[in-house]
C-alpha cells in the first residue's frame, strides 16, 4: 500500500519508517515542497519519496503529522477528501516550549476540528497518544507489546488503520468513536502521553 504524510517531522518519520518496514511505501509531503525532504527521504530508503502536499493527500491512506497550529494550513485547499482515510496524528499544542501548552478549543475534541477542515475524509485518530521516545523503542516491551489506541466514526477506516497498527507489531485498542475516543487519547486527556503495554 501506499501511503502519503502530510508532514514530515519526527512523527511522520517514525511511522514512515514502520510502514517501510511492513513493507509499504511512504509518500512524504511538507508545504516547503518536496526539493526540501531530499535528506529525509535518503535516511528511510527506496520505499520513501518526497511529494507535494496535493500529491499525497490523493492516497487512499494519509498521515496528518503536522504541529497543532499548523493544522489549518496544512489541510487548506485540499479538494473534497471523498471518503479517503485521515489519520489524524495531532495533539492540540498551542505552545511546545519552552514547556507544553494546551490550546483552549472550546470543548471541542481535536479530531472533531480536523475532520471539519478536511470534508468527505474518513478520519481515524491514532499514533498520538504515545509519546515517540517510546514509539522508536519498538512495539515489544518485557514479553508484551506496547499499544496504541485507535478512534473513528468509520468502522472500515478504522479496521484498516487498526490493521496497519498490528502490522507494525504494536497491539491496537479500539476506543469507538471519534468524540469519545478522539478526546480521551488527545493530550490533556486520561490516557495521553504514558506507555500503555498489553502484557502477553
Amino acid at each position: 500500500m501506499k501511503i502519503g504524510f502530510i508532514g514530515a517531522g519526527a512523527v511522520a518519520r517514525s511511522i514512515a519508517k514502520s510502514a517501510i518496514q511492513a513493507e509499504h511505501e511512504v509518500l512524504l509531503s511538507a508545504r516547503r515542497g518536496p526539493q526540501g525532504l531530499r535528506d529525509i527521504v535518503g535516511v528511510l530508503g527506496t520505499k520513501a519519496s518526497a511529494v507535494s502536499v496535493e500529491e499525497a493527500a490523493r492516497l487512499e491512506m494519509v498521515v496528518l503529522a503536522v504541529p497543532w497550529l499548523q493544522v489549518p494550513a496544512a489541510l487548506e485547499g485540499l479538494p473534497n477528501w471523498e471518503g479517503r482515510i485521515l489519520v489524524d496524528t495531532t495533539n492540540p499544542f498551542a505552545q511546545v516550549e519552552p514547556e507544553l501548552v494546551l490550546a483552549d478549543l472550546g470543548g471541542t475534541g481535536a479530531s472533531e476540528l480536523v475532520a471539519a477542515l478536511a470534508p468527505g475524509a474518513r478520519v481515524v485518530k491514532a499514533f498520538n497518544a504515545i509519546r515517540m521516545e517510546h514509539y522508536d523503542k519498538g512495539p515489544q516491551f518485557h514479553g508484551g507489546k506496547r499499544v496504541i489506541f485507535v478512534s473513528g466514526d468509520d468502522q472500515d477506516a478504522k479496521a484498516v488503520v487498526i490493521g496497519l497498527v498490528e502490522q507494525f507489531g504494536y497491539a491496537s485498542v479500539d476506543l469507538g468513536g471519534l468524540v469519545a475516543g478522539g478526546r480521551m487519547q488527545q493530550a490533556g486527556g486520561p490516557i495521553a502521553g504514558r506507555d500503555w503495554v498489553v502484557a502477553p
